[in-house]
Order: C-alpha cells, then structure tokens, then sequence
C-alpha cells in the first residue's frame, strides 16, 4: 500500500460517530501506520453537536489538532445527525462521495454493538455504504468512479470483541496520548488542567485509566506494551505464518 497511488488518494479511512471515537479506538494505529510511510484520513459522521461538554467549534477544532497530531492527510467532517445518527440514503452518499474520492484499501470503523446506539448506526452506514460504493449505478454527483475498499475492519469501543487482530502500538502511544489531549473539553487530560463542565463518563480520569489499561491488556496478549484491537467478518489471508509469531517474553 501507499507507494503507487495517487496524491489524493488514501490507504486507511478511519470512520467514527463522534470526533474523538477514532482517535480513542485506534490512535495509535493510525499514527503507526503514518510513520510506516502510509497515507490515512479520519471521518468524524457528526459534529458531536449533542455532546454534554464543548461547543460544535471547539469540538472541530479539537478534532483538527487531533488529526494534525496523529499526521492524518485528510479529515472530514459530516452532518449526519448526532445523538440520533441518520445512516439512510443521503448519508451513504456523503460518506460514499469521500470513498470514491479517497478510494482506501482498509476503512476502519465501529464494531456491529456498542452502548452508544450510534455508534451502532455508524456500524451500519460504514458497512453499507462501503458496498454500495462499488456499484457502478450507483450514481452521484460530483463523486468519482465507483470504487469498494477491500476490507472494513471494526475497532473496538466501549463493548469487548475477541479481536481478530491485535496491532501493536508500543511506538506510537505517546502520540496517541497527545492526540487525546486535544480532546480537552471531552476528556482528562493526561498532562496539564482538564476542561470545566458537567460530569461524564469519559471525562473522568478512571475513563481515561481505562483507556491505557485496555491497551496494556491486548499489548500483553502480543507480548507487546500497548495493543489496538480489531474485529474482521472474514477470515485474514496471511502470506507467512512466522508474521503472527508474538514478541515478549516466552
């Protein structure tokens, strides 16, 4: 991936609900996958507009350091209806404009269940819209040619998955760190004053705990510091079965 495409074209799309769902379910992937010399971009459905804390303006302004921290080359912003999340036809096409626009090989998404329901709606306009992407009657204006990812894999948020793959994220944690520090009025900071506001729960410093000790937990099952689980509907082709060999300690 990544050394034959063109400049406006993206390896890895990286679609989540809310700003900050991608950065908190598979940061440190995409800032991985940045400094292996891969092109990758983020998709935010909604403006978090119905968010406890933060403004819509200060949510997309956290969400643009953010990408700028993780070295995203592209970061879009969708209406699709926060806290009642829309995934009927003009949605589709909002977010099939971008794939055929982007054309990813991967598009990383939310899982089938979760407890935000629209997180689970986001499942399914990925999911759907990643298909219908590649039917060539499929016609929109102003969008290219039709184009399907060859795989969507779903990251895990709030509800456990047996992951079908483990990355590790050991060398990119600390930019992961950063890029959730952008977050400042939806998030503890990990360093320096946290933003005022109602309680919630990923505000609090045992959500973001929570978020290191999930990682550290898959990172020990790779014999790895960090890990970012995924789940794939299908099963994975891997070319060398001595790649899937775990590191650490035996």
């Amino acid at each position: 991936m990544g050394t034959d495409r063109d400049s406006t074209t993206l390896d890895v799309l990286a679609v989540g609900a809310h700003p900050d769902d991608v950065e908190l379910a598979c940061g440190g992937t995409l800032a991985k996958l940045q400094a292996l010399g891969h092109r990758f971009g983020i998709v935010h459905l909604t403006a978090g507009e119905m968010g406890t804390r933060g403004s819509v303006t200060e949510r997309r302004q956290e969400a643009e350091r953010a990408a700028h921290t993780l070295g995203a080359s592209t970061l879009d912003i969708l209406d699709c209806g926060d806290g009642d999340l829309r995934h009927g036809r003009p949605e589709q096409d909002a977010l099939i404009a971008l794939l055929r626009r982007y054309r990813p090989d991967v598009v990383l998404g939310p899982t089938p269940s979760d407890r935000h329901p629209d997180h689970v709606r986001a499942h399914t306009l990925v999911r759907e819209a990643c298909f219908y992407s590649g039917l060539t009657k499929r016609e929109i204006a102003e969008s290219g040619e039709p184009f399907r990812p060859a795989a969507v894999f779903s990251y895990m948020q709030h509800h456990p998955f047996a992951p079908s793959f483990v990355v590790d994220v050991t060398s990119t944690w600390e930019i992961k760190e950063r890029a959730l520090d952008a977050y400042a009025s939806q998030l503890h900071r990990s360093t320096g004053p946290s933003a005022r506001g109602p309680s919630t729960k990923v505000a609090t410093p045992e959500f973001r705990l929570a978020v290191r000790g999930r990682a550290q937990h898959f990172g020990q099952m790779i014999g790895a510091a960090y890990g970012e689980p995924f789940w794939s509907p299908l099963p994975l082709a891997v070319a060398n079965p001595l790649d899937l060999r775990p590191g650490g300690v035996r």
